[in-house]
């Protein structure tokens, strides 16, 4: 199993909200719904770019940018995550299992660590952050990685996510994915199952995505 931290596990979005409007108010602008949209799933990098050309200051450091969020973010990390709906049950369930899982995020190993303390070190086997890897999600490598890391084939997985950017990342890779979206509606897409919410996802829904009686990896 691969999961999906931001948006899936946890409810951080509305968090990443408040952090990027204090930035783009620091900078005497306002950030856009539309660019908040293109920013969810996202790497750091990338976010910073569409926030500055957004506030119409693209010659802006991302670098410096970031760092402030970084610090923003972790403040707010460490306020309290809420779970989404149905992720710690399912999550309890695929480990009491015995099923290899790892968390595939585009989030810094920083951000994560803080994170975990709300979603357990114990509930992965593997942890890929975005600081971690050469190419982050839409990127195929973040899933390939975990894969490796699990010792289980790429086409033996289920990744769930809940962006664009994060299911492009997952079929790229050629992960069997469960899209529950969160913040932002997705397309229709041939060879995604999508979900309204977690808590329709057990075990026997897993396995069916790989075409097994019992649930798999």
């Amino acid at each position: 199993m691969l999961f999906d931290m931001d948006g899936t596990l946890v409810d951080s979005e509305k968090l990443w909200d408040v952090a990027l409007q204090e930035l783009a108010e620091t900078y005497g602008g306002t950030l856009s719904e539309t660019a908040r949209k293109a920013i969810i799933g996202t790497a750091m990098a990338d976010s910073m770019r569409i926030l500055h050309d957004d506030l119409g200051q693209p010659e802006r450091d991302p670098a410096v940018s970031a760092a402030w969020i970084d610090a923003r973010i972790l403040e707010l990390f460490r306020s309290g995550l809420r779970w989404r709906p149905g992720a710690m049950a399912l999550l309890k369930a695929v480990r009491a299992a015995g099923i290899p899982t790892a968390l595939v995020t585009s989030s810094g190993r920083p951000l994560v660590e803080v994170a975990l303390e709300t979603l357990g070190r114990d509930s992965f086997d593997v942890v890929v952050c975005g600081d971690e890897v050469v190419a982050t999600k839409p990127h195929p490598e973040p899933y390939l990685t975990a894969a490796r890391l699990l010792g289980v084939p790429i086409e033996r997985c289920v990744a769930i996510e809940d962006s664009r950017t994060g299911v492009a990342s997952a079929l790229a890779a050629g992960a069997a994915v469960l899209a529950v979206p969160g913040e932002v509606p997705l397309p229709s897409t041939d060879g995604v199952h999508q979900l309204e919410s977690l808590t329709a996802v057990d075990l026997e829904l897993l396995a069916a995505l790989l075409g097994e009686p019992t649930a798999g990896a």
